[in-house]
């Protein structure tokens, strides 16, 4: 059955630069949905419906069954397969090794092994910022240093080849890029990791080099499989941390009041993290689910083949779970937001981003105490068309403002 409504297509624009897109907070929590491909599917927007989906292993992640919510360049595109090692794209058992393999590495103990480096890019990133003067870009300058940092230590990539992951990831994750631009990208990114095999079995090679040389000594998966698996934790290991800390900066610029409540109590970081987590939720339309059968949610049948799309940004505004959902409140209890998804295939490196962000916001603002915009905040830009939401510049000021001449 469905609601009675003909299927719309989904809508993108944003009412302010951390609120959800209005057409979907206007839908129902369960509803159909036009694909630019013709493919009738659904979107979930209600917090109990997307969590119960997310958790069902009637729902498929495999890339092939999947169909896109946006980008008409490459809509009608048929998605072929996860090549071996692309685990966010398959289903247990083959998601399920992964997923063991790589726990230990993105686990709690090896975050508390990362804190000092994250500490150390954080400090870093800040020194060059200040030696650079006011103004600058903080994504630039701060947001997309520190995590590529980070997870180029934790796989053991060579600095030098930062840049060039930067770019690439950004290309990959930019639901308008056409698909040989697409295709380019993975092909950069694969090809540095290949690069980087080629070093570790050439030579003696220690776990403690990082992830992939602990990966090539255990001699448990194919080449095939670890030159995809490090191309997709460096596609998708620093950007969305890197968006969410510039957003972050960036809404705790416009509330002076809840920025002066984190500055003014440290030990308020890692709740404020969660509901900074909640609140902006960056993962806009690529959380997507396909029905292997007939599946009854919310009074409604799913049926077999059809794609839901899980609008995260709007499931963690549910006032229905979060009391006044559109308020930042640092002091909130969060706990539970799906920011991370849920399930199987929740983030794998959701204890890794929460370090991140604690560390990074909190040092910025220790770091400078009278930061501001540069630009009007209507003037930042967005990336209201990308998978992960977040801005392109943030410009930020500190120090003496200039006379008006």
């Amino acid at each position: 059955m469905s609601d009675g409504r003909m299927p719309e297509p989904l809508e993108t624009d944003r009412p302010t630069p951390f609120d959800p897109p209005v057409e979907l907070r206007r839908r129902a929590p369960l509803s159909r949905l036009a694909y630019p491909d013709g493919h009738v599917g659904w979107v979930a927007t209600g917090y109990s419906v997307t969590r119960a989906i997310l958790a069902d292993p009637r729902f498929s992640t495999r890339r092939e069954l999947l169909h896109q919510p946006v980008g008409h360049e490459r809509a009608h595109e048929r998605p072929t397969p996860a090549e071996p090692g692309i685990f966010p794209h398959m289903d247990p058992p083959e998601h399920t090794r992964f997923r063991r393999l790589l726990s230990r590495h993105f686990g709690p103990r090896r975050v508390a092994e990362l804190t000092p480096a994250i500490r150390r890019y954080t400090a870093e990133a800040l020194d060059d910022m200040a030696n650079g003067g006011s103004p600058a870009d903080l994504v630039g300058s701060f947001a997309t240093p520190v995590p590529a940092l980070v997870i180029c230590e934790l796989l053991g990539v060579p600095a030098e080849d930062r840049h060039a992951i930067q770019a690439a990831t950004a290309v990959m994750n930019d639901l308008e890029s056409t698909p040989e631009a697409a295709v380019e990208a993975v092909m950069s990114i694969t090809g540095t990791v290949r690069g980087l095999l080629a070093r570790l079995r050439a030579g003696p090679t220690s776990p403690e080099e990082g992830l992939l040389a602990h990966a090539v000594a255990t001699g448990d998966l194919s080449d095939d499989e670890l030159t995809n698996l490090g191309m997709v934790l460096l596609a998708t290991g620093h950007l969305p941390t890197s968006s969410m800390l510039a957003l972050g900066a960036f809404v705790l610029l416009t509330e002076p009041a809840e920025r002066a409540r984190l500055t003014a109590d440290p030990e308020l970081a890692e709740r404020a993290v969660e509901e900074l987590l909640r609140y902006l939720s960056i993962l806009q339309f690529d959380v997507r689910r396909t029905a292997l059968a007939d599946v009854e949610i919310d009074g409604q049948v799913i049926a077999a083949g059809e794609t839901v799309v899980l609008a995260l940004p709007v499931a963690n505004r549910d006032p229905g779970r979060f009391p006044d959902p559109d308020t930042l409140d640092l002091g909130r209890s969060a706990t539970g937001h799906l920011a991370f998804g849920h399930g199987i295939h929740q983030c794998l490196g959701q204890h890794l981003a929460r370090a991140e962000l604690r560390i990074a916001l909190t040092a910025l603002f220790e770091r400078f105490a009278d930061l501001r915009l540069a630009v009007p905040a209507a003037e930042v830009p967005t990336r209201e068309r990308m998978a992960v939401y977040g801005v392109d510049r943030l410009r930020v000021a500190w120090g003496a403002v200039p006379a008006e001449g």
